[in-house]
């Protein structure tokens, strides 16, 4: 069935692997003769993508919901994503839901469109975990000046606090090959830089006897590609070679994204993390070594059970001691079928909420330092499309973020500047050379 002259609207909440299937969604609407408007329009489809990471993410959701039921009272309303695999029933029972499709079912979306009409009752349609097997492939496009490439999606891990393989399943790919034409395809979009996403990226290749190694060699070779960022990757994973890849690399970023969630051993092994503190600190030192501008974030959570006050301190202050440039944090929040509500020791909420602003606090300090070391330096940076009052943004090599004043004529090019100072939101003045 086509669907021209009629409007559909996307909303994405989480992860970037979230916005490059967004993308990759959309897509198959426009293909049905859609038109894509911004989610504040009225439309006659929204879809939801939502996030189940922690209750904030699905009290979020929710709310999102909510807003396009009200936008306009006629329009389906499909929601999908990780929150519509965990808990189905929970966003069928919002008023105005039409559609809650689970892990697979998302990218078949226009097979259960039909005439548009609004459903009587919600319809669910969603895969058993084992069953979840199939790889979709996605690049995010056509709202950000950096795409999101996927590569990878499911997770084999199951830590403790995480509900993430149960919504997304066993860990899967695409074959190098395939993946490298998804890369040149954001590349003929007019994209310079491409940030490699999935649930753990560097499981690549299990489902194809391949590996990440390999993967970021080939994509390195991809014509025209100017950019190319690693996404988050797991300690165990990041392995020296890979680490040397990036060093001599001309297209590899200099920047990590590294999640620890503790500093703690005792409290690693609650997590079910597959690493310890000392080979955390031997990446660090590594990349520092070979790397030495590289931009290192950090994420950690805050107050998780079985973390007392000890715990967290020794946590604190072995990250404190970490050459690195950002923290992530992220307050414990319990969920539903997961191994870490059988740990004994609960931390209190405000004492969670304190022990996270601790770590903000202390990630403002090392990243302010960060961007000192390079005030007065030359950089190369890659400047975004959004306008933000009077002012555009745009990212050095090495992650800093610079802002200058908006001119259209500089979105999606790669300028050298100038870092002259850091302003009072934190990022950092530049002046073109």
């Amino acid at each position: 069935m086509r669907y021209k002259g009629k409007k559909a609207a996307f909303y994405t909440l989480g992860c970037k692997l979230n916005f490059s299937e967004t993308s990759s969604i959309a897509g198959t609407f426009t293909e049905k003769g859609f038109e894509r408007v911004d989610f504040d329009e009225e439309a006659d489809v929204y879809v939801i993508n939502t996030c189940s990471v922690t209750n904030q993410g699905d009290k979020s959701s929710r709310n999102i919901i909510r807003q396009a039921t009200k936008k306009n009272p006629n329009a389906m309303v499909i929601v999908v994503g990780c929150y519509s695999q965990l808990k189905p029933q929970e966003i069928g029972q919002i008023k105005g839901v039409d559609l809650v499709l689970g892990t697979q079912e998302k990218f078949k979306i226009p097979e259960y469109l039909g005439n548009l009409q609004k459903k009587k009752t919600t319809e669910i349609r969603t895969t058993r975990l084992p069953d979840i097997k199939s790889y979709h492939q996605a690049f995010s496009w056509g709202d950000r000046t950096r795409s999101f490439l996927k590569v990878q999606d499911g997770c084999d891990y199951y830590c403790s606090f995480c509900t993430i393989p149960y919504a997304r399943g066993r860990s899967r790919n695409d074959s190098i090959k395939n993946t490298v034409k998804e890369a040149q395809k954001a590349v003929a979009k007019g994209f310079k830089e491409i940030v490699l996403t999935g649930v753990n990226i560097g499981d690549f290749g299990k489902s194809t006897d391949e590996n990440f190694l390999d993967l970021l060699k080939a994509l390195e070779q991809t014509d025209g590609l100017e950019r190319l960022r690693l996404g988050s990757i797991e300690p165990n994973l990041l392995k020296d070679d890979i680490i040397e890849l990036v060093a001599g690399s001309n297209v590899l970023m200099p920047h990590f994204h590294i999640p620890l969630q503790s500093g703690s051993d005792e409290v690693l092994s609650l997590m079910k993390r597959r690493y310890s503190t000392k080979l955390f600190n031997h990446r660090i030192e590594l990349i520092r070594q070979l790397v030495p501008h590289a931009f290192i974030g950090v994420d950690v959570i805050a107050g998780t059970n079985g973390e007392t006050e000890t715990l967290f301190q020794e946590s604190y202050d072995f990250i404190n001691g970490l050459e690195i440039s950002q923290l992530h944090a992220f307050t414990y929040s319990e969920r539903s079928g997961t191994q870490a509500l059988k740990i004994p020791w609960k931390v209190d909420v405000e004492d969670r909420k304190r022990r996270t602003q601790m770590y903000i606090n202390l990630s403002e300090k090392k990243l302010r330092s960060f961007y000192q070391k390079y005030l007065g330096s030359e950089q190369t940076v890659l400047f975004e499309a959004q306008k933000n009052g009077d002012t555009m943004s745009g990212f050095t090599e090495n992650y800093i973020k610079v802002e200058t004043p908006f001119n259209k004529k500089l979105i999606n090019q790669l300028e050298r500047v100038k870092l002259k100072s850091i302003i009072p939101n934190g990022h950092v003045e530049i002046e073109m050379t």
